[in-house]
């Protein structure tokens, strides 16, 4: 998508915002569909360091997420957490993972997530 849906960067505003991670989305991007809920790119950062902190490898890494986030203007990409990517039967990964999209990148969109059921 060459101009980002307005209506998209409205909700990714109030998120930021609110500072919620309630919002739960489902965006199709470059042929994948994510489902997760949305987080402020602060509190999403946060715990991407977290992660990057525990980590013996990857640690070094972690200070480039503690950076402040740049606040000039809309927000241009949607931060989720406890998203998964759908594939098949399945979401992986199955306890959800940390994604950031471009909100340009998105072809569609709705509102909730998406989970599977055995039933």
């Amino acid at each position: 998508m060459s101009k980002p849906d307005e209506l998209l960067v409205d909700v990714a505003a109030l998120v930021e915002s609110g500072q919620s991670n309630q919002m739960s989305l489902t965006v199709v991007t470059g042929g994948a569909v994510i489902t997760g809920r949305l987080a402020p790119e602060a509190v999403w950062r946060l715990r991407v360091s977290d992660v990057l902190t525990d980590s013996d490898r990857l640690g070094e890494f972690s200070a480039v997420f503690k950076a402040p986030a740049k606040k000039d203007g809309a927000p241009t990409h949607l931060h989720f957490h406890v998203a998964r990517i759908l594939q098949g039967t399945v979401g992986i990964p199955e306890t959800g993972g940390m994604y950031r999209v471009a909100i340009e990148d998105v072809s569609a969109w709705t509102v909730g997530d998406f989970s599977y059921s055995d039933l």
